[in-house]
């Protein structure tokens, strides 16, 4: 009997794949979990903080968002004009929430610079070597690997925020 697996579940479904197949899935799930940590909270309540730090979910989505930008447009598809963001007061400031800032813009622009991230990283191999300017070189390997490791970082808070705010839990 063949056991149905979720299709949410995608790391799963690429259990046999090659290396770039395990790689993008498992970006993409937490990808995916970060933007679900969101689904249903209202503006205040994605924006409310509630641990001592200023991290809040409605956070948590716009500096991966800066993430996503920085480490696969910015790093691998330069367009003039583009300036690679290295500073704490950078990192800082990503997490900063406008006035303005929704949970359905955020998401929104999360969701374009992760279409932007898949289409730039789809045009180079995983040993693909870009400068860096604090780091020397990276290949594209690497930055996927980092860029997951964040991610389901970030997803881990968000799902601690998420469960202090209402009480959700769960990854899918």
């Amino acid at each position: 009997m063949e056991q149905t697996i979720d299709p949410a579940l995608g790391p799963v479904l690429a259990r046999t794949g090659d290396e770039r197949a395990v790689l993008d899935s498992f970006l993409d799930f937490h990808r995916a979990v970060l933007l679900r940590k969101l689904h249903g909270l209202t503006d205040a309540d994605a924006r409310r903080r509630i641990v001592p730090s200023a991290t809040t979910l409605a956070g948590l989505v716009k500096h991966l968002t800066l993430v996503e930008r920085n480490w696969f447009p910015t790093l691998l598809a330069p367009q003039p004009g583009d300036v690679y963001l290295t500073s704490e007061e950078d990192a800082v400031d990503s997490f900063a929430v406008g006035e303005h800032d929704t949970v359905a813009g955020l998401v929104e622009a999360y969701e374009r610079a992760c279409a932007r991230s898949r289409e730039v990283a789809a045009r180079f191999d995983l040993d693909h070597v870009v400068p860096h300017p604090q780091l020397g070189e990276v290949s594209l390997r690497w930055i996927l690997v980092h860029l997951i490791e964040e991610t389901a970082r970030h997803a881990g808070h968000a799902d601690i925020l998420r469960e202090l705010t209402d009480g959700t839990t769960g990854a899918v």
